[in-house]
């Protein structure tokens, strides 16, 4: 498997996801706010219409899909893999000198199940029933969960020129990236074919990026948000990597407001087809600037980049870099219907193939829209998995695709 991709929509080849589990069962109405949710989703419902989701996915394309699960479990059986990654997840809490207790007493799927849901203090005290936890109470988090986990799209991004791993702005999340990164690094799936253009070796605090602010253009072109989660830094360097690998010429950095409901690029728009783009347009009217990097001369291991500041729309960008390029707004355009779908990530579909997307059936007016620009929209349940605020590309990483 290559593990690069060179288009946001060739026919789908194999994705990864995260079958929601035990971690958003940890959400209360009192900690979702700690743990980046704005809703408590009802568990069953939510698994129900994942299951949905990605069997829709197999059905319609043939692609392979990797549950995150699965594959974490695998690479947990090297007990130092474990032990490094149970010892970073009780760095919080304070009792890191636990891991080992915890590795005798836990089978590895059960230390996989710990590390994507949580422990608390009182679960812990049933293995070890001497527990000193210092002044932790009972139900506080040995490890917190990662509630966030079934949006896969943003702890990495498989770019034309390799794998951007990503620096989670939220100390919560960052956990996510830890496990994808390990997985990928060690997986026998997947460990020969990783090219990691991000974070640069030696960077032990790496500026933050996220995988759902990088979007493909086109052959020679890739975007990067600079938004609420991805710093300017970040962008320097993945923009320097991706130049020096050769396989863009160009990368934009499209400055967002550092607002929730711009928290990523992919909120803004995404691309459906070689000439095709779904935008929410209050989002592609909020664009604050966009920047242009280009590679200017390498000798030998030194790479100096060019930035550009663009005196031209997000929208002019986007036509000069997709020929014959067609916007198509949420909702048709209609203001009203356009607020309350974006709401719910109208913008966010999931394309499978070219002009063939899976999209929420509660989003009607946009669902109408793409149908009528002629593209096959397969629409999954809605209810429970739009309350965490993402779309069916926030909840998918491609891995491979067919090259266009």
């Amino acid at each position: 498997m290559n593990l690069r991709i060179n288009s946001e929509y060739g026919t789908l080849r194999a994705v990864l996801m995260h079958r929601p589990g035990k971690e958003i069962d940890r959400l209360t109405p009192y900690n979702k706010e700690f743990l980046l949710f704005e809703d408590v989703p009802y568990l069953e419902a939510l698994q129900k219409e994942h299951d949905a989701f990605s069997n829709l996915i197999k059905e319609s394309t043939g692609a392979q899909v990797y549950q995150l699960r699965e594959l974490l479990i695998r690479v947990l059986y090297d007990r130092e893999i474990l032990l490094r990654l149970m010892r970073d997840s009780l760095k919080r809490s304070g009792l890191s000198h636990l891991a080992e207790d915890i590795l005798e007493r836990y089978s590895t799927a059960e230390c996989a199940g710990i590390l994507t849901a949580g422990l608390k203090i009182h679960e812990l005290k049933r293995k070890i029933p001497n527990l000193n936890p210092g002044e932790l109470m009972d139900y506080a988090f040995a490890i917190p969960p990662c509630p966030n986990l079934y949006f896969q799209r943003d702890p990495m991004a498989l770019t034309p020129g390799g794998i951007i791993f990503s620096s989670m702005k939220m100390e919560g999340r960052q956990r996510e990236a830890d496990l994808l990164r390990t997985i990928f690094e060690n997986h026998p799936d997947f460990k020969e074919h990783v090219n990691c253009l991000y974070p640069i070796n030696g960077h032990d605090s790496p500026p933050s990026i996220e995988g759902g602010d990088v979007i493909i253009l086109s052959h020679e072109a890739v975007a990067i948000g600079n938004s609420e989660r991805t710093d300017e830094k970040a962008i320097y360097h993945a923009a320097k990597a991706l130049l020096a690998e050769g396989s863009v010429k160009r990368v934009y950095e499209v400055h967002l407001p550092k607002k929730r409901n711009f928290m990523h690029l992919d909120t803004v728009f995404t691309v459906l087809d070689e000439n095709l783009v779904l935008t929410y347009p209050d989002a592609m009217n909020s664009v604050l600037q966009t920047s242009l990097y280009t590679l200017k001369d390498m000798l030998g291991d030194r790479v100096n980049i060019r930035r550009e500041i663009l005196k031209e729309s997000l929208l002019t960008v986007l036509e000069r870099e997709i020929p014959h390029l067609e916007i198509l707004a949420t909702a048709d355009g209609n203001p009203d219907y356009s607020m309350r779908e974006q709401w719910f990530d109208g913008a966010n579909v999931f394309a499978i193939g070219p002009r063939r997307v899976i999209s929420y059936n509660r989003n009607i007016h946009t669902n109408r829209a793409l149908r009528n620009m002629g593209v096959e929209v397969l629409e999954i349940p809605s209810s429970e998995l739009s309350r965490g605020l993402g779309g069916p590309r926030c909840m998918t990483m491609p891995i491979s695709r067919a090259r266009v």
